[in-house]
């Protein structure tokens, strides 16, 4: 049995029971195919996906793209002992795979995630916007060529941003991820350094006035982020400097 016909006729409940049973099972591309049926059949009944079922749609997609991105980076690394022409193929092959990938998630957060939430000024539309700039960010890593996809990261983080700022608070893990991956964005794609630097120390000094109003639900996710939202911020001035000197 194919796994299209597995679920070609599963209820909603069943779906996501077989989409939990995948990531526990470390299924992912399974994983993937399950929840691009449960958003296209929640969509069609004009439902949104509540908290756990987002999870589940990140979950997948991320395990997949992160495996693609890691080999990717092993094959852009080049082999010494390897015939340069094979590699330089191989690598495509793994490049279509990924820019596949990322455009069926960026498919379904376009034509349906994010329309269904737009305007609502919440963390869930703030979840989908980011992931759209996520997932044009990955693709920018190796479509280096492409203006429009570095473009597109850029918008749609800046329009996360924009909400985020807008209802979020400071503290706010969601608002906190966003800035740590923006900030990444401007200074590893669009090799905007100083503007890398402003967002992440904006953010993070913004959330430390803040941390007293921090929850105990949120106080991990949270001061995780700002801890990354600093090394970076440690990383990038000192690079800034030791090119200042030399």
């Amino acid at each position: 049995m194919a796994l299209n016909d597995l679920i070609a006729d599963l209820e909603l409940k069943k779906l996501v029971e077989l989409v939990r049973v995948a990531e526990t099972a470390e299924r992912y591309e399974d994983m993937c195919k399950f929840v691009q049926k449960l958003v296209t059949m929640k969509s069609a009944k004009g439902e949104d996906l509540d908290v756990d079922e987002r999870n589940l749609l990140s979950v997948a997609y991320k395990n997949v793209v992160g495996a693609k991105r890691a080999s990717w980076r092993t094959l852009a690394g080049g082999f010494d002992d390897a015939d340069e022409e094979l590699l330089k193929k191989y690598k495509a092959i793994v490049e279509k795979e990924l820019e596949d990938i990322c455009n069926e998630v960026l498919d379904l957060l376009k034509d349906h995630l994010c329309k269904n939430v737009k305007g609502n000024g919440d963390e869930t539309e703030v979840f989908y916007l980011k992931m759209c700039g996520d997932y044009y960010r990955y693709l920018s890593e190796f479509r280096t060529e492409s203006d429009d996809i570095k473009k597109n990261a850029e918008k749609y983080y800046r329009e996360a941003m924009d909400v985020a700022e807008a209802n979020l608070n400071e503290t706010h893990p969601t608002r906190l991820g966003l800035a740590l991956n923006f900030s990444v964005c401007y200074y590893e794609i669009l090799k905007e350094p100083e503007k890398a630097c402003d967002l992440a120390k904006k953010s993070f000094d913004a959330a430390i006035e803040k941390l007293d109003t921090l929850n105990d639900a949120s106080y991990k996710d949270s001061t995780l982020i700002m801890q990354l939202l600093r090394d970076n911020l440690t990383l990038w001035t000192s690079s800034q400097d030791d090119g200042d000197d030399q």
